[in-house]
């Protein structure tokens, strides 16, 4: 009788071959790997079907750039690495795009490229390029196999290290030559099975004396602080910042993306009084998030000149950088734990009628009524205002599981940031620490396959959303439940806004550099593809695609028509424009 093994092709026999690229696939699945974004093409391309075979899901995208941003976010998501595979050459500079957003944005994150046979580099071989010195500045680590029986060691190694220590990224290069090489499946199973689980390097517990100190200067702080950013949503932290709020009383300010690890709504969120929560207070206890630009860099004017900062982060180098007046290095959660565990042998809150809270509470309240008298008009043709309120309404009509926000675009995101509520973490994604525009769609798809039973809803800007539009065709082809809404308002910032001096010079009949197609029909790029469109101009409109689109759950865009000269140029960074 025939064994399993001679009668089922896709078990291998003891006197198979392997080659390079099947190893690549299930050393892959061995490091724990499910998921994998990618192009495919010369010479990887039996390096994701050989990772299918193995168990490993690939999401075939039309541009290395949308596939990396997807990668990047799904590493943010579910705190694991996500993979990206692309071609040799350009298709290694396209794929650049996402692995630097992913070193930037500190989320663990793996792009494998193929590249030319070893013995032909330096001779001009297609798609030749030095790539190990190409990736450098954007990764924590870049290995490259000279041999097959390399791969299964790298696989594990670059997936341990994305998230070991401050998450980041890291590359596999695999040369068309190793890829072809073979193996005996009694060799395979070994150098997979030596391969397997590294022991991970362990973050260690935070200095006890510098928490004692931590906990000291907030509980004599006569204006505390909590800030808390998206390293924190990616510790999970959201247990203990609730801990940590609800039993001291001090007021909290998120990041954008560390919206939702308490609700907007919390009677002591401050963003709606950031100004003042970020000049007043005399002590701030930052968690998982970098004084970059996002927080002004910690500086005055938009910091008082006395304030005392509690740094927390995973990173020595950030804090040695920074220079708080205490640095607690360790994972966000764990250092909260600590933290929460020192306050409850000595408890302290500051309480409803504390005079900061209550001034913060007063300035929430009034900048609060100023935006809803902005959200009650109903403005037609559209501003942003009008059809953000008519969206957040519909969102949160959703309940639990939360949908996942995707917003990008400079009004777009701006103006959703503050009008748009999260009530769960991990629920928002933007353009991040880099400001990085064209991740939306690649976002959609990976919070898409991360969080498969929530809706994902993209507010786009039409020039964000322009930088990966064709991707609207991977959402049709995976039938995932995303629903794309752009605000066309008919170019950057908006159409033609240029002063009747500005517009001299040989070339002043071409459109202005900030115009597009004026009525562009975005919504019939979805239909073509098999999609639902919508093109929406009045409330009505609106609220009936959102509705209908919304419990459809399948792959939509809603063309939202705005007035071209709503919004601002360069959003709330004019200054810089």
């Amino acid at each position: 009788m025939a064994s399993e093994a001679e009668t089922n092709p896709s078990i291998p026999t003891e006197s198979a071959l392997v080659d390079g690229s099947a190893l690549a696939g299930r050393a892959l699945a061995a490091a724990g790997a499910s998921h994998m974004f990618g192009v495919v093409g010369i010479p990887v391309t039996a390096v994701a079907t050989r990772a299918v075979a193995a168990g490993v899901r690939f999401i075939a995208f039309h541009n290395e750039q949308s596939a990396g941003y997807a990668a990047s976010a799904y590493g943010y998501l579910t705190g694991r690495p996500g993979v990206l595979l692309t071609v040799s050459g350009p298709g290694c500079v396209h794929g650049l795009a996402g692995l630097s957003n992913a070193w930037v944005n500190t989320w663990p994150m793996v792009m494998i490229s193929g590249s030319c046979d070893q013995a032909d580099f330096g001779k001009g071989d297609f798609q030749e390029l030095d790539q190990i010195a190409a990736v450098k500045p954007f990764v924590k680590l870049a290995l490259k196999a000279t041999s097959i029986s390399e791969i299964p060691h790298l696989v594990q190694t670059a997936l341990a290290t994305a998230c070991a220590g401050r998450p980041g990224s890291c590359y596999i290069d695999l040369p068309a030559d190793v890829l072809h090489q073979t193996i005996s499946e009694t060799e395979a199973s070994s150098l997979l099975s030596e391969a397997a689980n590294p022991i991970p390097p362990q973050v260690p517990d935070p200095d006890i004396t510098e928490v004692d100190k931590a906990v000291s200067l907030l509980r004599h702080a006569a204006r505390p602080l909590i800030v808390f950013g998206k390293g924190a949503a990616y510790a999970r932290a959201e247990g203990a910042v609730k801990k940590f709020v609800e039993t001291t009383g001090i007021p909290f300010l998120p990041t954008p993306m560390g919206k939702g690890l308490l609700p907007d709504t919390h009677e002591l969120a401050a963003t709606a009084a950031r100004s003042l929560a970020i000049g007043k207070c005399d002590v701030a206890l930052v968690v998982g998030a970098r004084l970059n630009w996002l927080l002004h860099f910690g500086e005055p004017p938009r910091w008082s000149q006395d304030v005392k900062f509690i740094l927390v982060d995973i990173s020595k180098e950030e804090i040695e950088l920074r220079k708080p007046h205490v640095g607690l290095v360790g994972d966000a959660k764990r250092v909260l734990d600590f933290i929460n565990r020192e306050i409850k042998d000595d408890p302290f809150c500051l309480g409803r009628t504390h005079p900061w809270v209550e001034a913060i509470s007063k300035k929430v309240k009034d900048n609060v009524v100023k935006m809803d008298a902005q959200l009650a008009k109903e403005v037609v043709p559209f501003n942003f205002l009008t059809p953000m309120k008519i969206i957040r309404d519909a969102i949160s009509a959703q309940g639990s599981p939360a949908p996942i926000l995707v917003s990008e675009g400079a009004n777009a995101m701006d103006v959703g940031r503050a009008v748009l509520v999260q009530s769960e973490p991990r629920t928002r994604l933007d353009a991040g620490t880099w400001g990085t525009m064209g991740v939306g769609l690649g976002y959609c798809i990976a919070a898409a396959i991360a969080e498969p039973n929530r809706l994902v809803v993209a507010v786009e800007g039409d020039s964000g959303f322009g930088f990966s539009a064709m991707e609207v065709e991977t959402l049709v082809r995976y039938q995932l439940p995303v629903v794309v809404i752009v605000f066309n308002n008919g170019g950057v910032y908006g159409g033609d806004r240029r002063t009747p001096e500005e517009i001299t010079g040989p070339h002043k009949d071409d459109p202005a550099p900030t115009s597009f197609v004026p009525g562009a029909a975005y919504h019939t790029l979805m239909e073509a593809f098999g999609g639902k469109g919508y093109r929406v101009s009045t409330p009505d409109e609106l609220k009936s695609a959102l509705s209908e689109s919304f419990s459809a759950r399948k792959p939509a865009v809603i063309n939202l028509v705005i007035d071209p000269y709503a919004g601002a140029e360069s959003g709330r960074l004019q200054h810089k424009n």
